[in-house]
């Protein structure tokens, strides 16, 4: 029997000096990848030509690139990597070894700055629509392989055939949250990941636009409203209507701390003049909601959660 292949999809937009160093380690895979597919978002550069090169002529978003490139593949697995991680020699091998009977699979993305510090894991996401990437600013203590629900876009390998069949990311959102849409979605089709804490990647974060740039907060602040309106059905929502409220307002609080508030009233405006609610009832989505809001309680330590949790009334 032939071992699955993987490919290693990877969007650029700018800063090719980080693209070289991922290059580097996505070479050095002690499984190699059969593929390695550059996305060209305008990147306004010269692009390594040992790779694949996809031209798109324009920043065309995340979600469009990732979907061009998993669709140009032939592959059995698709690894969707930011080009700002670095990705540790084991990786690849690690994440093949505990996905057999997964659809998805992520690892342990720690900080590039402060590499004993945890960048994110797997995702969760509030009833508010606000995600966090589970072990945020923790200390890297390793961990055992468990079961996940949502996989983070930055550094993750997915089944070709799962992508293919949920049409891949979802183009409007752009970019930001289109993992965790693409997450929400696999709750539904009842397809779950595995998360592999000694499967180890660096990222540097938001090293194309910037974590708090006008740009930056506009997506993810249409794109949280987006969430709403794909995934609640009009009970769920009903329910959810104080914890949106109040997550939304207290994440436009932090932004307008980080000068972008007009950013974030942007976003928003431009997710309400599309919101319709198209969301079916879901259970698992309830149950996932709940799960997630319990663990962000127990482990989140910024006071954007303290407050959320504390105006929500949410009890453990």
């Amino acid at each position: 029997m032939t071992k699955p292949s993987v490919a290693a999809v990877i969007p650029v937009h700018n800063r090719l000096d980080l693209l070289d160093r991922l290059l580097a380690t996505v070479r050095s895979q002690t499984l190699p990848f059969a593929e390695i597919i550059l996305v060209d978002n305008l990147s306004g550069g010269v692009l390594d030509e040992t790779c694949t090169i996809i031209r798109m002529g324009e920043n065309a978003g995340f979600a469009r690139a990732v979907n061009q490139g998993w669709r140009a593949a032939s592959a059995d697995w698709i690894a969707i990597l930011n080009s700002d991680v670095e990705l540790d020699p084991l990786w690849a091998e690690r994440l093949m070894a505990a996905a057999q009977n997964a659809s998805f699979a992520t690892g342990t993305i720690l900080s590039a700055s402060n590499p004993d510090v945890i960048d994110g894991a797997y995702d969760l996401m509030s009833r508010a629509a606000c995600a966090w990437r589970a072990g945020h600013g923790e200390r890297n203590r390793g961990g055992e392989i468990s079961s996940i629900a949502v996989a983070p876009g930055t550094a993750c390998i997915f089944r070709r055939e799962v992508l293919q069949s949920l049409g891949g990311f979802d183009e409007s959102f752009g970019s930001y949250l289109e993992d965790v849409d693409l997450g929400l979605r696999c709750i539904r089709e009842g397809l779950r990941g595995v998360f592999v804490p000694e499967a180890l990647a660096w990222h540097h974060g938001s090293a194309t636009l910037g974590r708090w740039s006008p740009a930056v907060v506009r997506l993810i602040s249409r794109n949280q409203l987006l969430l709403v309106a794909r995934h609640y059905d009009r009970s769920l929502f009903r329910s959810c209507l104080w914890p949106i409220i109040i997550g939304q307002m207290l994440w436009g609080a932090v932004a307008a701390r980080h000068g972008a508030f007009g950013a974030w009233l942007m976003g928003k405006w431009q997710g309400i003049r599309v919101f319709h609610l198209e969301g079916s009832p879901s259970p698992e989505l309830r149950a996932f909601l709940t799960g997630s809001e319990r663990e962000i309680r127990r482990r989140a330590r910024d006071p954007y959660w303290r407050w959320y949790f504390r105006l929500t009334g949410t009890k453990d």
